[in-house]
Order: structure tokens, then sequence, then C-alpha cells
């Protein structure tokens, strides 16, 4: 049994100060507001001056420290085990598009990783895949030797010109390569249960179909690196779709005239939509615009973290085997293309409460309780009595104490437990 005591505990709908929970196992035993309690023989951990909040889970992470998840070998455990020290108790190891062997090899990793947790490594959830069916023309940092359309277009492929986005998806439909997009799907087809989210763009053709495919499936098909109008949007939504990958970021803005995927995915409250929260991939004004528009429960703060991710600037990590550098704002290309964030949970926490101006309560949800709720995890990202002992304390700052999985120490601040 171990006491968190005299800490400030986040519940759902409020912050009870001075109190103490108490770990029973691997659940919450219960919620006291004293800051003692007679817990005979149980270890006790001081809490003062710091916040007790549920585990972090991150539905978009590519990497952390010099590790990516296409790395090969070891990488996905490795992501796993450096997670806990910035509040990271479960995430969903995410890739951009890749060939069907490298896509195999991972989900291998991550169906090692979710069948045995090591001890003092983040949970390994069913991978999030950036994947292959994405339009060419908002692919940012995605390999676009990899992109494939999800059926021939009928005409045959041609050449991508720049300009419209529909006629850079309608031409994409073979690419150089030795693999197609049935090949992508096979892999995901026999990997049923290690797939969880799949991102894809809808106009491209045959797109609809393919959300109505992968969900029927069990997938939790997103909208994302999308040039998609507002109709195609709702479109997707209608057949199935019900998350969206980083809000704003590679996607049809929102105007008054042509409203395009942002206002359609803020006009839905059937739709689950991840935001980058590092101040800098999305303006302030707009994360509060947003997460005001949708609501805490309609948000989830992801980071889009990178091998960059808590690494000094200047270092250089990777990104699906292609060299990335940390910069003040983020991980770029080595052509200057930004290439997802150098984040981490800890620090998404922190901009919520500072920069957008939500409250600690608020900010719980942002990171804990809604992307439990969108991957259907009972008993995770929130605290009450029963529920999954996966927690975070925090200190003033907003800096990751102490982190505890399962109801075990897995961190302690100056390294692992």
């Amino acid at each position: 049994m171990i006491v968190l005591a005299g800490g400030d505990i986040v519940l759902p709908d409020r912050i009870l100060t001075s109190a103490s929970l108490i770990i029973d196992s691997t659940r919450i035993g219960s919620i006291e507001p004293t800051t003692r309690v007679d817990a005979t023989g149980a270890t006790i951990v001081d809490a003062t001056d710091c916040y007790v909040v549920p585990g972090f889970i991150d539905v978009h992470v590519h990497g952390i420290e010099g590790h990516d998840t296409l790395d090969g070998g070891s990488a996905i455990a490795e992501i796993a085990s450096r997670l806990p020290r910035y509040g990271v108790t479960a995430f969903c190891p995410t890739t951009v598009a890749c060939a069907p062997k490298e896509l195999r090899a991972v989900l291998a990793q991550v169906k090692a990783a979710r069948a045995s947790r090591p001890e003092g490594s983040a949970r390994v959830l069913p991978a999030h895949l950036e994947s292959n069916f994405i339009n060419p023309e908002y692919r940012g940092a995605q390999p676009i030797g990899c992109l494939r359309s999800p059926i021939a277009d009928p005409k045959g492929p041609r050449r991508i010109e720049q300009g419209d986005p529909h006629d850079a998806a309608r031409a994409f439909t073979a690419r150089e390569g030795d693999f197609t997009a049935n090949d992508i799907l096979q892999v995901i087809r026999s990997s049923r249960s290690d797939v969880g989210i799949v991102t894809l763009a809808p106009e491209l053709p045959g797109g609809i179909e393919l959300v109505r495919s992968l969900v029927t499936a069990g997938h939790l098909v997103s909208i994302g690196h999308t040039g998609a109008n507002f109709d195609e949007t709702i479109a997707a939504i209608e057949a199935g779709a019900s998350h969206a990958t980083h809000l704003f970021n590679r996607m049809t803005p929102m105007t008054h005239r042509e409203p395009g995927v942002v206002a359609a995915l803020l006009s839905r409250q059937d739709v689950a939509a991840e935001l980058i929260c590092d101040g800098y991939h999305v303006h302030p004004a707009m994360c509060r615009l947003a997460i005001t528009a949708k609501g805490v429960d309609g948000i989830m703060a992801i980071t889009d973290g990178t091998g960059g991710s808590g690494l000094p600037v200047g270092s250089t990590a990777r990104l699906g085997g292609r060299t990335i550098r940390v910069s003040e704002h983020g991980a770029l290309l080595e052509d200057g293309t930004l290439a997802g964030s150098t984040l981490t949970m800890d620090r998404a926490f922190e901009a919520i409460v500072s920069r957008f101006e939500f409250s600690i309560v608020e900010a719980a949800t942002l990171c804990s309780m809604t992307p439990a709720r969108q991957l259907a995890l009972a008993g995770f990202g929130f605290i009450a009595e029963g529920a999954v002992a996966d927690l975070v304390v925090l200190d003033r700052g907003f800096r990751v104490v102490r982190t505890f999985i399962d109801g075990r120490e897995v961190y302690r601040n100056g390294g692992v437990a």
C-alpha cells in the first residue's frame, strides 16, 4: 500500500486540496480529505505542494530521446522506458508512412510490448499509423515515395502537379517502389489488434470506402494530412471516422466561405480531435478557440513528439529513417520542413494551463481522460476510487516528480524508481 499524502488531488470535476490518495495494489483504494492517513505498514510519499493527476496518455508520439518507432530492433521498448519521466503512462506508438516490411516489423514490436510490459515502462497501446493513404499535397514530413491511393484511378497514374490538392490526390495512384496499397492493407489485416488508429485522407480515390472498411474492422479512423473540403470531411464522419489527426496542421484551413476540414471537425461532437499543445504548431489563441468550441471532452492533447524530444537544440535524430534536427520550435528535416514536435506531455500540460489559460482540471481531462475515453480504456484517465493507479505527481511548475503505473512507482525525479 502507498499513500500519496498532503497533495492536491485533481479529480474529474475539482481539486481536493491537501488531501491523500491511497494506492491499494494496482488500483486507487481511497481518497481522503486529510493530509494524514492511518495506514499501518504503508509507504508514505510526501506530496505536499504538488498536484496528483491521472497518468498522461499520448495517442500520437513517434519517439523520444533519440529513438524513433521505425528504428527497428527494440525501438518501441526503448521509447516506452523513457516516457514515464515525462508523466506518460500509456501511449500509441506512431509511425510515418513506410513500406510493408517496416510496418510489419514495428507492429511485431508493438505486439510483443503489449504482451509483456517491462517494469518501469509505459503501457504500449495499439499503434497509430499516419498511414500511406494521405494526400501528397498535405504530406508535411511524410515520405512521398511511400504514399498510395486506396484504389487505382481508372485513368491510370499521372504526374503530380502543384496546385489543386484534389488533382494531386487523383493523380497519386502509384509511386516508385515495389509495393501496393493492398500490401499495406494486408499488413494491417494481419495485425488487427495491434493497430488502433489509422490516419487517412478521405478525398483520395476509394477513401470513403476505406473509412468504412477500417471502422468495420474495429479501427479508429482519423482524418488527417488531407485536402478534403467541408462536405468530404462530413462524408467521412458519416462513414465512421471519429478521430482527427493534429487539428489545424496539414489540413485545409477554415475560412468564412470555405469552411474546410477544420470547421467540419469543430462542428461535429462525434469526432475527437488531437491538438499539438506546444503553442507553436498551433497558436495559443487558436488552441483556446478549438478547445472552447469542442469542449475538453472533444480534444486530446498530444505531443506529435519525435526522436528529437528530450534532446537539446541542435541535436539530430531520425524520423522514419530520415535525419531531423532539433530547433527552438520543433523538429526539422534537412530541407527545413517541420517534421513534428519536440514536445513532451508534461510541457503540454503546462502550456494548457499557463499559455492557453485553462484550469488544471481541464488540463487533466485533455491529457488523460479524453484520450482514455477515445481509446475505450475503462478505468483509466481519471482519479477515483477503484480506478487504475496510473498517476503522476507534478510540482507547482508542472514538472514530473513521480510516476506510478499499476500502483508501482516507475519514475522518481532524478532517475528511474
